[in-house]
């Protein structure tokens, strides 16, 4: 997975922005005063150079908070794959043993466990080199094999046993 902030050209460009306009209006600024420009106009000219200066800063300081977010949360994501390492590949044999049943191929499984992470038929097709076409004519091979009418049923049947039942039926959680 790439990092889009740090190599997103958008957050540079229009801190790049931000600078060439405050060095703009400072060195347009220096200029006036030499000229003997009204305090007025001057004033103005600040004005707009402080903002245009916040503007970096305000940048900076959202660039840096979403980079800490960010990491904040590939740092729990990590946690929570090491926590549930075992119990994910318990449950990729589990699911496998229930295509075996189901007496599956290979490709109508290796498509069953796309399908089952979220992936769309062009996307399967990308990530087994085949075509549009033949992930979905499998996905529909699976799907009649299992007895399953389709994607959220396939995603129901293994999820379902996975999710405590509520304690009463007024609260789901």
């Amino acid at each position: 997975m790439t990092d889009d902030l740090r190599e997103s050209w958008l957050p540079k460009a229009a801190g790049a922005l931000f600078a060439v306009i405050s060095a703009l209006i400072a060195a347009d600024l220096i200029a006036d005063y030499r000229e003997g420009a009204s305090w007025g106009h001057l004033i103005v000219e600040t004005g707009i150079l402080l903002a245009a200066t916040g503007g970096i800063v305000l940048l900076v300081a959202l660039h840096l908070r979403t980079r800490t977010s960010l990491e904040k949360t590939r740092v729990e994501a990590e946690q929570w794959r090491r926590e549930s390492r075992e119990l994910i590949q318990g449950l990729a044999i589990v699911i496998e043993n229930q295509f075996d049943r189901w007496v599956l191929s290979r490709a109508e499984a290796e498509v069953g466990m796309l399908l089952l992470k979220g992936l769309s038929h062009k996307e399967i097709a990308r990530v087994r080199q085949t075509s549009e076409r033949t992930a979905r004519e499998q996905a529909r091979a699976l799907y009649r094999k299992s007895g399953l009418s389709g994607r959220p049923a396939l995603s129901a049947f293994f999820l379902e046993d996975l999710l405590l039942p509520p304690e009463d039926n007024h609260s789901v959680r």
